[in-house]
């Protein structure tokens, strides 16, 4: 079970890894929220998961740990509105921009490419 959970959670943060570092601005935003989620399922599973016990301490019995539960229910909260103001701000640079490049620039665009590129090709005569 725990191999199965430790491939899951490597799996998913995989993929959000992937998706943030494309260029565009709406799989940024994807790949956020997928590595907030892969981050909450670790966080609750390293609380444990505890069967049948009360969550309130009442000194008889063996209470459960409400501390992951709650971290991942405020992480959750604040992931949305995380999301959401990066939406925002995704597309108010789409519409500023005119594309949704992260760096505002398309691909393959002459006017785009910086000194750096220009530096990095050869000059001529040389081999």
């Amino acid at each position: 079970m725990e191999f199965l959970l430790a491939t899951g959670l490597g799996w998913v943060t995989a993929c959000g890894v992937y998706l943030v570092l494309r260029g565009r601005s709406f799989p940024v935003v994807i790949g956020l929220t997928v590595l907030g989620y892969a981050v909450n399922v670790f966080i609750f599973a390293m609380g444990r998961l505890w069967l049948g016990l009360p969550p309130i301490l009442d000194g008889s019995a063996p209470a459960a740990d409400p501390l992951p539960q709650a971290l991942v229910l405020t992480a959750i909260v604040i992931g949305f509105a995380t999301t959401g103001l990066v939406l925002e701000m995704a597309l108010r640079s789409r519409h500023e921009s005119g594309t949704d490049q992260v760096d505002g620039r398309e691909p393959g665009d002459a006017a785009g490419e910086d000194e750096h590129t220009a530096a990095a090709t050869p000059a001529e005569g040389r081999p």
